[in-house]
């Protein structure tokens, strides 16, 4: 079984990351975890003219007053949480925000992050080339990121995921993910979707699909030959231990893979997605039309990244 020990929650003093902390709440409940809370003061240069030229100096650096000033902010945005009985620490850090998160969560080291996203519209904004794409890349611990939409968190829950969806393309990275999928569904005694796409190309004429030459087999019974050996590793994916302490159900799609997952997820009531992510090349596969970036953007409730490699 897992253990959630340590939550890392960056917050911005935004609606979105009320939201992430009232998800990361709720998982320290369950599992008995501390969280810190995070918020970094973002220095950059600044630029100065000077003598017909552009120079950089450092943006200024926080006073002890401001330091003061901002713990007692975030406390306030905490005061909720505070005598809950779930220790929660503060920290403030000065830097580029994306690379002091990565730092705390390395250093702490903790278990899991939680951020909050600003949703469809505001989506590319946040991800592209900015704060949660390094830390869904780069981060060595999972990662959750919270949608605005994501259904409110009940603050005592007896079950924290009841349903939970997790995407395998059969790779190691899947398979890591879909063992961190299994812990939090056997912990919670929940329902577990494990679902697999048979990715088809879309632009397929009917006579491409359907006919062959020379004895050749179609296209179609490609498929049907996929779809009968993936069934049979998705089932085999799942050990019956598992299957002893929560209900599993394998489903096989074809399509394109982040439609389908976002199908599979919004046909009935998801807590959760859980996807693993490669390691080196992971910026190509995250945000270059990928799967990940596609469900991470557009999902409706949590979604809990895994890097692997």
């Amino acid at each position: 079984m897992i253990e959630i020990r340590r939550i890392l929650c960056p917050i911005d003093f935004s609606d979105y990351s009320r939201h992430a902390l009232d998800h990361a709440v709720a998982i320290a409940r369950c599992y008995g975890s501390t969280i810190a809370l995070l918020n970094v003061y973002a220095t950059a240069p600044v630029p100065v003219h000077a003598a017909g030229s552009l120079m950089h100096r450092a943006a200024a650096v926080l006073t002890p007053g401001d330091r003061g000033a901002l713990l007692t902010a975030m406390k306030g945005f905490a005061e909720q949480e505070v005598g809950s009985g779930i220790p929660i620490d503060f920290d403030l850090s000065e830097g580029p925000v994306a690379a002091e998160i990565l730092d705390r969560a390395k250093t702490m080291p903790a278990d899991l992050l939680v951020m909050g996203t600003h949703g469809r519209s505001g989506f590319e904004r946040l991800m592209l080339g900015s704060i949660a794409e390094k830390v869904l890349r780069k981060a060595a611990c999972p990662v959750l990121t919270v949608p605005p939409r994501a259904a409110d968190v009940v603050p005592v829950p007896p079950v924290l995921f009841k349903h939970i969806v997790c995407a395998t393309d059969f790779s190691d990275c899947a398979t890591h993910a879909l063992d961190y999928a299994m812990s939090l569904a056997q912990e919670a005694d929940a329902r577990l979707t494990v679902l697999h796409v048979l990715e088809v190309p879309e632009d397929l004429t009917p006579d491409l699909y359907e006919t062959a030459h020379d004895g050749e087999p179609t296209l179609a019974s490609y498929v049907k030959a996929a779809n009968r050996d993936r069934r049979e590793r998705l089932q085999a994916a799942v050990p019956e231990t598992v299957r002893t302490y929560c209900t599993v159900e394998s489903v096989m799609a074809t399509g394109k893979p982040y439609r389908e997952i976002l199908r599979v997820a919004g046909e009935q009531p998801t807590d959760l997605i859980v996807m693993g992510i490669r390691g080196r090349r992971a910026a190509d596969l995250l945000f270059v039309g990928s799967t990940t970036h596609h469900v991470v953007r557009e999902a409706r409730c949590p979604v809990l990244t895994l890097r692997w490699g």
